[in-house]
């Protein structure tokens, strides 16, 4: 199984902790109001937006919630203005991290960042250092049982869908962002249930982690998603199977 796999996998279990204490509903507000803000308050019109608010009906947010976050970005209510900001840097065994954050002042992320990175074993790099390392794809997964492969592969494929692969537990569908809602819309119109669904981004590249190091990357990964102006956590890791089981 791939690396981006187990670890889209790790943060949907940490999402559900995170709807508990809240985190997970001001994260999703914040990507809502950001899209809004730069493409419009439709989401016929604007595929960031659509997107945004998929995440949030996902999460069983309110409309009323939804509808709010999508006003302060277009300036119908006011509401603190967020800038998108990358941070990069390294973590033991050199695995490479892109942090993506949503915040109102990044002279403070910046350097509450850079702390977690030197407290866990890691250091923040320069703006370019590890960005390369990945590509911005949809990531679209579905269990075994959802449909048979070669109906499955078709149907994503002929949607639009760059890669699909199978592993043990189920399928994995890599589209370009541009096709991600398409891909989406062709599995719901034939009725394949999904597992996970996101924009992500992929490594074009991995770092394969023993039992020790695995437990230090995830701990750093952790902590830095734990942060309240921090989105999304993208990694270059590889845990094998045998790794993960003594983990889970």
């Amino acid at each position: 199984m791939s690396g981006h796999s187990k670890w889209s996998k790790i943060k949907h279990k940490k999402k559900a902790t995170d709807s508990k204490r809240g985190k997970l509903f001001t994260k999703l507000i914040k990507a809502v109001t950001v899209a809004a803000r730069e493409g419009g308050g439709d989401p016929d019109m604007n595929p960031a937006l659509r997107t945004a608010i998929n995440a949030c009906q996902d999460a069983n947010m309110p409309s009323d919630n939804i509808e709010r976050g999508i006003k302060k970005g277009t300036g119908e209510i006011e509401g603190v203005v967020y800038e998108e900001v990358y941070y990069e840097g390294y973590g033991p065994s050199g695995v490479a991290i892109y942090v993506q954050s949503l915040t109102d002042n990044k002279n403070r992320t910046a350097a509450e960042i850079r702390s977690i990175f030197s407290k866990n074993g890691g250091n923040m790099a320069g703006a370019g250092s590890v960005g390369w390392i990945f590509e911005a794809k949809g990531l679209i997964s579905a269990e075994k049982n959802a449909a048979e492969e070669d109906i499955l592969m078709e149907i994503a494929l002929e949607a639009g869908a760059e890669d699909f692969s199978t592993a043990d537990d189920g399928y994995e569908i890599i589209t370009a962002p541009k096709d991600f809602e398409n891909v989406k819309k062709a599995l719901s119109e034939n009725k394949i249930k999904t597992r996970s669904s996101e924009l992500t981004q992929i490594p074009k590249n991995q770092v394969k982690l023993n039992a020790n190091d695995a437990e230090k990357v995830l701990k750093l990964i952790e902590i830095l998603e734990d942060n309240d102006d921090v989105q999304n956590v993208y990694a270059n890791f590889d845990i094998p199977d045998e790794v993960m089981n003594e983990l889970e």
